[in-house]
């Protein structure tokens, strides 16, 4: 049988450790595998998890850390008998998915397998080198569904892990996934003087690349020198097998696992990194809602915006006059008009473009619309989510959505170049 290797390095680009393991046949693919795509977690497995043996391993990852079988990673590992997991690090909504947004579970021993689980949501390095040295890892392995946008907290829990890890001199495994929402770049760039926990570094709105790769690019560009002038001691990227550029999740018959409670579709993901923005204003972006990032609304919205937007004939979606009451988060059990965006051609969907257009349309037609409440200064939320205060000012100002899209073209075009040396899948990279 013809083998492959699975490993792709990283750091400033030195190749790390190649595993050759046997090619997935058609007979061996579980029925959740889907049209020849593979997972770095299912390629692992199928290799007999022979990359972290005799190792004392700690996994960051949450429900989307799942096999072609739907078990956990964290569970077939334990049950094995051949991975030592020390110690599970859970992200924003914990391990096992149960917090709500901006929450987490806690420090806590997992009932199913023992392990104790500790809290990383919002943990900076500090923290998480403390954790690593409690637990005594030496391998960090990270596997969590990202859903492409820069403000999405897992890839910033990565950060602060790979950080750990070069204080600890511990191994950093990424077990990668496909970036649902395709490899395109799209939209601003972050600036210096807004970071965040939604943004600690200088990366694009929608990102277009997989954990994996953006693992290869913070360790060569962000991760600090140590005393012998290297960055991590190991950067392992077990690639996705199967996977090109321009697909989506969609087109890779994987099973889809919520990332977080409020991305319940691969829909509402290809959406996200551009209705996320209606957080920043008084508009309840759907959360509380059985579609989230999809519904818009508020109060004092009426049938003009759906009409008005649909009018715009935005690639990729339509505008469909919509009415909803939320049970949480913004405007909770009040009646809100507003739109549902239909997606009509997922390969066209420029999400922050048509995010854009609905936020000018908006401020257009009701004086009622504002920035969220209770931000200091106003507007600093939206500020941070597109990465400066242009967005905001240039809103404010009166410019139109093909104004403030064409302001960030050339940091688009500077980040596509910028990233390619760190790519690992073929396809369009534009």
């Amino acid at each position: 049988m013809k083998r492959r290797s699975l490993l792709a390095g990283a750091g400033a680009l030195a190749a790390a450790p190649l595993i050759d393991v046997p090619a997935a046949t058609a007979a061996e693919q579980p029925k959740h595998g889907g049209k020849g795509v593979l997972t770095g977690a299912q390629a692992l497995a199928k290799d007999d998890w022979r990359a972290l043996a005799g190792q004392k391993v700690g996994v960051i990852s949450n429900p989307t850390g799942i096999l072609n079988d739907l078990n956990h990673i964290v569970d077939t590992m334990h049950a094995s008998g051949k991975v030592n997991v020390v110690a599970v690090f859970g992200p924003e909504h914990g391990f096992r998915g149960s917090a709500q947004a901006g929450g987490s579970e806690g420090d806590h021993v997992d009932p199913r397998t023992g392990i104790m689980v500790y809290d990383a949501y919002g943990a900076n390095a500090a923290k998480l080198v403390t954790l690593y040295q409690k637990s005594g890892v030496e391998t960090v392995v990270f596997d969590i569904q990202d859903v492409g946008a820069r403000f999405y907290t897992y890839i910033w829990t990565m950060y602060e892990a790979m950080l750990a890890a070069v204080q600890t001199g511990a191994k950093f495994v990424v077990l990668d996934r496909p970036n649902p929402v395709g490899g395109y770049a799209r939209g601003p760039m972050l600036k210096p003087g807004f970071t965040s926990g939604v943004g600690k570094e200088e990366i694009i709105q929608q990102h277009g690349m997989t954990v994996g790769e953006l693992a290869r690019l913070f360790n060569a560009e962000y991760l600090p020198l140590d005393a012998n002038g290297a960055r991590l001691k190991e950067l392992q990227v077990i690639k996705v097998e199967g996977w090109k550029r321009d697909q989506l999740y969609a087109d890779t018959g994987l099973t889809w696992v919520m990332p977080s409670p409020n991305m319940p579709t691969p829909d509402t993901a290809l959406l996200y990194p551009g209705t996320c923005l209606f957080e920043a204003t008084n508009m309840s972006e759907g959360r509380g809602t059985t579609r989230p990032f999809e519904l818009i609304g508020a109060p004092y919205v009426d049938y003009r915006w759906a009409q008005a937007l649909q009018a715009k004939n935005i690639p990729g979606v339509d505008f469909r006059e919509a009415y909803f009451t939320p049970f949480i988060s913004k405007n909770a059990n009040v009646l809100c008009g507003g739109v549902q965006v239909q997606i009509t051609d997922p390969h066209k969907v420029e999400a922050i473009v048509a995010a854009t257009h609905m936020i000018v349309e908006a401020k257009k037609l009701y004086p009622g619309f504002a920035w969220r409440t209770g931000d200091n200064p106003p507007g600093r939320w939206i500020d941070l989510l597109t990465g400066s205060d242009r967005f905001r000012t240039m809103l404010d100002g009166g410019a139109s959505a093909e104004q403030i899209v064409a302001a960030w073209k050339s940091e688009t075009d500077a980040w596509t170049a910028r990233r390619a040396k760190y790519l690992l899948y073929k396809g369009a990279h534009r």
